[in-house]
């Protein structure tokens, strides 16, 4: 599997969400990014976030968005010398 250009847009999408309240969501805005607008929508497809346009995790998307923060706070760890 390769990261597209589609899926990297994703990825950035789900990395905005705040994992430590389920009661705060994203909305993207009409003015947003084409690519980010399209990527909400695919999730919304793939029934990750509960809105095409932002919304709220779904259960799914929850798991998720937490391995993608993973993901990248283990990427982005700096190392000590």
């Amino acid at each position: 599997m390769s990261l597209t250009p589609e899926l990297v847009a994703e990825l950035e999408i789900l990395a905005l969400f705040n994992l430590d309240s389920s009661q705060e969501g994203l909305k993207i805005h009409q003015t947003a990014a084409p690519k980010a607008i399209a990527a909400a929508q695919r999730l919304f497809d793939k029934e990750l976030i509960t809105q095409p346009d932002g919304g709220y995790l779904t259960s799914l998307g929850r798991d998720a968005a937490q391995n993608v923060q993973t993901v990248l706070t283990i990427l982005n760890v700096q190392e000590t010398a």
